[in-house]
């Protein structure tokens, strides 16, 4: 008969393999969880003092990421947190603040300070977009009808089409004002002023007073000139009077040439009463001024590039309004055909006949 092993308690010890197979993979689950909290601190205790230059976002369960937000979508943010690009789904985060240290002016000086650009700004879906600048467009009206405009300064200066104010003097905007609650509150303002008109690019400097003396919100215009075909951009603009609408779309090409200047070609929807409002990228630059579409067409509309806008502001004073003088904005239209040919006979000379005698 053979003899059994007797069962014992003790364990028996690892072979030297089994020990570095151990002591690897402790290694990569620490190498793991620094890499991880390098980007998200668990829990308020754990993340030091964020630097005043990077944009913070609080999670739901109270963790924070620091980092440059680099785009936001719809459905996720992007951070870039330095080693890496983090992907956080909205549902996932409490609270978003950015940083306004790299989001101030750029520009402004050259431009005598009437408008603003800005770099690196993070993309958004028109969406989030839609809050904070719906307030930077107006709308404009005369009494023969109306458009848009957008706020450059916060002085109330303001960008909209020549062709909306065109001999006109009385002119009225719409504006929502943003109250303590949070709430907009929709208001007229009379004495409206026209500061400049450029008949060729089609644009018109306005000046609105603020009716308790506050700064109005302003949109900035493109930094650089980086639109391309099938770039996402929306408008925001009041067509046929319907307040603060929003279109989206993309841009069909860049440059399309009309009378010897060019526009941003969209099929942003565009209706009469857009004209004179901004046409934004995802950055929330104003890229272009929606000035017209192509009638009997669908998805045919345009705009006027930033550029034209930039140059028109930098040289306002060329342009100067002044209402005695026919050039500076007033079009005169053609006379009307005459019906029958011939003298008038207004015209025609009285000859008194001597017959002689």
């Amino acid at each position: 008969m053979r003899n059994l092993p007797t069962p014992s308690n003790e364990i028996p010890a690892p072979s030297s393999a089994t020990r570095r197979r151990a002591r690897h993979a402790t290694g990569s689950i620490a190498a793991a969880i620094a890499s991880l909290a390098l980007s998200v601190a668990i829990g308020p205790a754990a993340i030091a003092e964020p630097a005043a230059d990077l944009d913070r976002i609080v999670l739901g369960g109270g963790g924070e990421v620091t980092g440059r937000i680099v785009k936001r979508g719809d459905q996720s943010v992007w951070i870039d947190v330095g080693p890496q690009v983090l992907e956080l789904r909205l549902a996932d985060i409490r609270e978003i603040h950015e940083s306004e240290s790299d989001r101030g002016a750029i520009g402004a000086a050259a431009s005598g300070g009437l408008y603003a650009t800005a770099a690196d700004l993070p993309e958004r879906s028109a969406r989030e977009h839609s809050r904070s600048l719906g307030p930077t467009v107006l709308m404009v009206s005369t009494p023969r009808g109306l458009g848009s405009g957008v706020f450059v300064h916060r002085d109330g200066y303001a960008i909209s089409n020549a062709h909306v104010v065109q001999g006109e003097t009385a002119l009225r905007a719409t504006v929502w004002i943003e109250q303590p609650d949070g709430s907009l509150r929709r208001t007229t303002i009379d004495e409206v002023e026209i500061v400049a008109l450029n008949n060729h690019y089609d644009l018109a400097l306005l000046k609105v007073p603020h009716p308790r003396g506050e700064a109005f919100p302003t949109a900035l215009l493109e930094h650089d000139d980086r639109l391309v075909p099938g770039q996402a951009v929306f408008a925001i603009g009041n067509p046929r009077g319907l307040e603060q609408t929003l279109t989206e779309g993309v841009v069909s090409t860049r440059n399309r040439v009309f009378g010897g200047l060019g526009y941003i070609q969209t099929d942003a929807a565009i209706n009469p009463g857009n004209s004179g409002g901004p046409l934004f990228n995802h950055r929330g630059e104003v890229v272009g001024i929606t000035n017209m579409a192509l009638l009997a067409s669908e998805s045919l509309n345009f705009a006027i590039p930033a550029r034209y806008v930039k140059d028109f502001l930098r040289n306002r004073e060329a342009f100067a309004y002044d209402a005695t003088n026919p050039n500076s904005g007033h079009r005169y239209h053609e006379a009307p055909p005459r019906r029958r040919g011939g003298v008038p006979p207004q015209l025609t000379p009285t000859h008194s006949t001597d017959t002689g005698s």
